[in-house]
């Protein structure tokens, strides 16, 4: 028999989440049958899987040792060090400012992205332990790009999480981008448009309305999703101009995709149609220059008060800033 008692990390979810992770080699049908014979019970009693936990919960299994551990998995992936550029952390979330190239969650199996590395980080610091990956593993809230720099906010514990995504999901969290675009933008503008994407590109479409409701009608297609984007300029040299971009959804290439097709598209970013140089002096911009640079938080109630009204902010990369001077646009 083990029994665990239920830790603050562990508090807020159900107890069939609880134990998935517990034991993420079993089905969840062995622990509904668990729980219908009493073999595993919360605070002495019988259980059905949908109670929600708190914490000093006690869980018993009556399984053998050898049971358990041979349900119980613990994969903690190798990966290169990388020193993150940590903007804020305490003991709920953290917010990291991610360089441009790297992953915000992998796409494949042996991918190394923020969230390996965030974990490597905690391990390292002794502010994660191994065992306590049994139970939760702490996680980015919002993506960005591989390409895309800027803030991501993570959850270190599963209230810190849970916060973050639910700020992220109904957007009260306000998320602001630079970018640089080809073309001159002289006036501050809120436009509208429908995205359509391809999966196998992994590219998308802007869509009039009448063309969203077009492929909304075929069989097969994916439904078009409403988009809102507002632009601010910041500044211009007759040829690029800095956009203060904000997103009013969020939906995937959506700033990207949409500047792309007002004929502004973001430096460096190939994908969209956007130069790749801004000068005679030859200089292949890299990355696309697209920065997440502010995150304003919402009121929140009690215990993430004090997050309240927090604004936090990302430095611009060098070789952003570099290309603009090379423009001779300089940041207000």
């Amino acid at each position: 028999m083990r029994e665990i008692v239920i830790e603050k990390n562990e508090a807020g979810q159900r107890l069939d989440k609880f134990l998935a992770k517990y034991m993420n080699e079993a089905s969840k049908s062995f622990f509904y049958k668990m729980m219908r014979k009493k073999n595993i019970t919360l605070n002495g009693k019988k259980c059905e899987g949908n109670e929600k936990l708190a914490e000093g919960d006690v869980v018993k299994l009556f399984l053998a040792e050898d049971t358990i551990e041979k349900f119980s998995s613990i994969q903690v992936q190798e990966v290169k060090k990388v020193d993150l550029d940590i903007l804020y952390e305490d003991d709920e979330i953290i917010l990291v400012n991610k360089p441009a190239g790297m992953l915000s969650q992998k796409a494949k199996e042996t991918d190394e992205s923020l969230v390996e590395y965030l974990i490597d980080y905690l391990l390292g610091s002794g502010k994660l332990t191994e065992s306590g990956l049994r139970a939760f593993r702490p996680s980015v809230c919002n993506r960005l790009d591989r390409n895309t720099s800027g803030i991501v906010a993570a959850g270190k514990s599963l209230a810190g999480l849970q916060m973050l995504s639910g700020v992220f999901k109904d957007r009260s969290i306000h998320k602001y981008y630079q970018c640089l675009v080809s073309g001159v933008i002289r006036d501050v503008k809120t436009v509208d448009g429908w995205l359509l994407k391809d999966e196998k590109k992994n590219q998308v479409r802007i869509l009039t309305e009448a063309e969203a409701k077009r492929f909304g009608g075929r069989d097969g297609d994916e439904e078009p999703k409403r988009i809102r984007t507002k632009y601010e300029p910041i500044a211009t040299d007759g040829k690029f101009t800095l956009l203060k971009v904000t997103l009013l959804t969020g939906r995937s290439h959506q700033i990207r995709a949409h500047l792309a097709s007002l004929g502004h598209p973001i430096v460096g970013d190939s994908k969209y149609g956007g130069v790749s140089k801004v000068n005679p002096s030859g200089r292949t911009v890299k990355y696309q220059l697209l920065h997440s640079y502010r995150l304003e938080f919402p009121k929140l109630a009690e215990p993430f008060a004090y997050l309240s009204g927090r604004v936090f902010e990302a430095p611009m990369p060098g070789y952003f800033a570099s290309v603009l001077k090379e423009t001779g646009i300089r940041l207000p």
